[in-house]
């Protein structure tokens, strides 16, 4: 058997593994006839430059490739020019003109129609604080207190270069406000790209401890916990499915007395502030079909980030995550997907403010939605088995605002079953039921899929403990 510090080491080596076996196979081809591409005519971009989404394509004019591949290019093409998230409908005509001389390749003329979307959007929030809505619905008793209201301003392809500024001004359970500048590319060859961002957020109520993995609050009516924090981050994207990402940002948090007295190593040996600088890195290896809702395609991350790099720094931490994720059509409307993640952290003492097992978005056996499982290392393992019931595009005629009259809507069962593992110094200090031991969880789900990426899952579950749940989720976690 596996020592238990060693799971999420031997699942992240496992993806490495995997990834290099996908990358090193080659499609085989069976024809030799060519085709040279002689125009790419683009339709449709009002707001966008050209240059974003030739940058996108792996086709251009003078290429030469075989007619056997060209059905796979265009569809891989049309699936990175959409996963922009700049278009609501993407199109890719192609019209072949045989040679006169048969020696010479036919002549291959290709038209991109693309439909925009609406970047300026300001929209009010009212949104629950929880860490999902299934944990507000049954664990909260739908208590509207907590709740978060406010505003949010979005505005995509500001320049026409895929760039957006982002403004949150969110009041209620807590109070936060965002300033966000990203520019995916600021150099002539389009690989390097730059984003700054700024936070500020005051809480009156907070987690202060989990009990029997369960989040334990408390509440004043003075600021109980207060975060800042500003990060510069760079970007470099070497060809069309390779990203890397460096980041560094500095931090100040603080904590009333009453806090640090609840519990003393919420920020460890009774201290009420964290100051830290921290620098990570970030590698992702995206060749998605779509990145909303994937059916084919390779998702893989890996990272490493240190805390405490200044003399002065109070906080010294090391984290390395890394996660594979494969997804493959099986024939008609039958698809699936399997994921690989695993985290470890250093040192075994943490604070608890950065403990995180299982319990997050991304982090989640599903069947335990309703539960925290804190520890310094994790791993999990998920899969997903889908059949489609649906997928069109509605056109709204009515509706005279085209960027919203044209409504994509999709809609799968999906059969699922989870393993995961949280090994944790700290199980008994919490009195942790979960961790330092397999949880296993299974069920099935109904998915709907519609316009601005947007993901509707409601779900019923059965984990290894024996509880059922039913819950109700709006995002994609495989």
């Amino acid at each position: 058997m596996i020592p238990n510090v060693w799971l999420p080491v031997v699942l992240m080596l496992t993806g490495f593994l995997l990834i290099g076996q996908m990358a090193l196979a080659k499609p085989a081809t069976d024809s030799t006839r060519s085709v040279v591409v002689q125009s790419i005519v683009l339709q449709g971009n009002e707001r966008t430059r050209d240059r974003i989404i030739r940058r996108e394509m792996t086709l251009h004019v003078g290429d030469t490739l075989q007619l056997s591949s060209l059905p796979g290019r265009i569809a891989w093409d049309q699936r990175n020019i959409n996963n922009t998230n700049l278009f609501i409908t993407v199109d890719i005509q192609t019209r072949l003109t045989p040679s006169a001389d048969t020696t010479q390749p036919a002549r291959l003329d290709l038209t991109v129609v693309m439909k925009e979307r609406w970047y300026l959007i300001a929209y009010p929030v009212f949104d629950i604080a929880d860490r999902n809505f299934n944990e507000w619905w049954y664990d909260r008793g739908r208590d509207f207190r907590r709740v978060i209201y406010g505003g949010r301003l979005s505005y995509r392809n500001v320049t026409g270069n895929n760039d957006r500024l982002q403004l949150i001004l969110e009041r209620g359970f807590l109070s936060r406000t965002v300033l966000s500048y990203a520019m995916p590319y600021v150099d002539r060859a389009q690989k390097i790209g730059l984003r700054l961002d700024l936070s500020y957020q005051t809480n009156k109520e907070i987690p202060y401890r989990t009990l029997a993995d369960k989040w334990v609050y408390t509440r004043s009516e003075d600021v109980l916990r207060e975060r800042a924090f500003a990060a510069l981050v760079m970007t470099y994207r070497r060809g069309l499915y390779h990203y890397h990402t460096i980041e560094t940002r500095y931090t100040r948090n603080t904590i009333s007395d009453t806090v640090a007295r609840l519990n003393p190593d919420y920020y460890l040996d009774g201290s009420t502030h964290q100051r830290f600088l921290n620098m990570s890195y970030n590698y992702r290896y995206d060749r998605r079909d779509n990145v909303a809702y994937p059916l084919r395609g390779t998702l893989f991350t890996a990272s490493i980030g240190a805390s405490g790099l200044l003399p002065n720094d109070n906080f010294h931490y090391l984290e390395t995550l890394g996660s594979l994720t494969h997804y493959w059509p099986m024939g008609g409307k039958f698809y699936a997907a399997t994921n690989l993640r695993g985290r470890s952290a250093w040192p075994n003492r943490q604070p608890y403010a950065v403990l995180r097992g299982l319990g997050s978005a991304y982090d989640m056996v599903r069947g335990y939605e309703l539960y925290v499982v804190d520890g310094q290392r994790f791993g999990i393992w998920r899969n997903s088995f889908r059949y489609q019931l649906f997928n069109t595009v509605k056109q709204l005629n009515w509706l005279h605002i085209r960027q919203f009259n044209t409504l994509p809507i999709a809609a799968y069962v999906t059969a699922f079953a989870d393993a995961g593992y949280v090994s944790s110094t700290v199980a008994e200090q919490y009195q942790s039921q979960l961790a330092n031991r397999m949880l296993f969880g299974t069920g099935m789900s109904l998915d709907i899929v519609t316009y601005y990426n947007m993901v509707l899952r409601f779900s019923g579950t059965l984990n290894a403990q024996g509880r059922t749940g039913f819950f109700f989720n709006l995002a994609q976690e495989l």
